[in-house]
């Protein structure tokens, strides 16, 4: 039987990506555990609203989760296939990323 592939929704991932700063966030995600927005907000020079209002976007799409330690919220990326579609958009080695 062939799998049945829902084109809407990977669009709708790629759209999700498909923005500098998120492809910015995504990537510090998966290559040194840059998990909070604090931290975003040093490596991309985005506002602290910006990357709330990207990470809303990413998350929204499924592409990161969340963990609330004390008043912290840690993000990462949510899976392995979207490490793989980074590193494939990237021409990195998904196996370099921590997940």
């Amino acid at each position: 039987m062939e799998k049945r592939i829902d084109y809407e929704e990977q669009a709708e991932l790629l759209k999700a990506l498909a923005h500098p700063v998120r492809l910015q966030i995504v990537h510090g995600l998966l290559m040194d555990g840059c998990h909070n927005v604090r931290c975003m907000e040093g490596r991309t020079g985005a506002s602290q609203s910006s990357i709330s209002q990207h990470l809303q976007r990413l998350r929204s799409a499924g592409i990161v989760r969340t963990e609330r330690v004390g008043n912290e919220v840690y993000y990462r990326v949510s899976s392995r296939r979207i490490a793989a579609l980074m590193a494939a958009l990237l021409g990195e080695e998904a196996e370099t990323y921590v997940l």
